[in-house]
Formats: C-alpha cells, sequence, structure tokens
C-alpha cells in the first residue's frame, strides 16, 4: 500500500471566509474523486486545527502502487479538483511511503 500525503498552505492575505470556502469546496471534489478513479483505495482531506503548525490543509490517500499515485496525479479529474486551491496556496508538501 502507498500512503499519499499532500499538505497546502494558504497565502497570507486570503481571507477566511474564502479560505473556509475554498478548503469545503475542494475536500467535496477530491472525496468524491474514489466513486470515479476506482484506482483511489482512501482519501479524505482535513483543515488544521492547531494555529501553531505551518500547514492549513491535508489531504491523506491510499493506493495499491505508485504507478497509481502517478496515474491519480496526471489524470483530468484530479487535475480539475486542484485547480479550486491551486490559486489560494503559497506552498505545497508531498511524501509516498509504502506500508
Amino acid at each position: 500500500m502507498i500512503h499519499h500525503i499532500v499538505m497546502f498552505k494558504f497565502k497570507e492575505e486570503i481571507d477566511a471566509n474564502t479560505r473556509n470556502c475554498t478548503f469545503n469546496d475542494f475536500k467535496s471534489a477530491i472525496e468524491n474523486l474514489p466513486r470515479q478513479l476506482p484506482f483511489i483505495k482512501k482519501i479524505k482531506v482535513g483543515y488544521n486545527c492547531n494555529p501553531s503548525e505551518k500547514w492549513d490543509i491535508c489531504l491523506y490517500s491510499e493506493f495499491l502502487t505508485l504507478e497509481d499515485v502517478n496515474a491519480y496525479s496526471i489524470h483530468p479529474l484530479h487535475q480539475q479538483a486542484a485547480t479550486i486551491i491551486r490559486p489560494y496556496i503559497c506552498d505545497r508538501a508531498c511524501t509516498d511511503y509504502e506500508g
């Protein structure tokens, strides 16, 4: 199993209402993907509740293989979901690990 974790940081100038709306739209779009992309075994998006930490949003997902992660990353449905958040973030971190 491959665990794919992505964290996002909002730009400082993004107001709270825009952050909340963007998060909710992104979460909905991403969490609906497994219905259309069966190689996604699990996917969840959460908003950081600890203001002392750097990252605002965390995406956690599971795939059987790294090839499935790569297929997900370039898939048009994933790319469409990513357009929801892309204009509002200043930083992103990602890791994939097997376990």
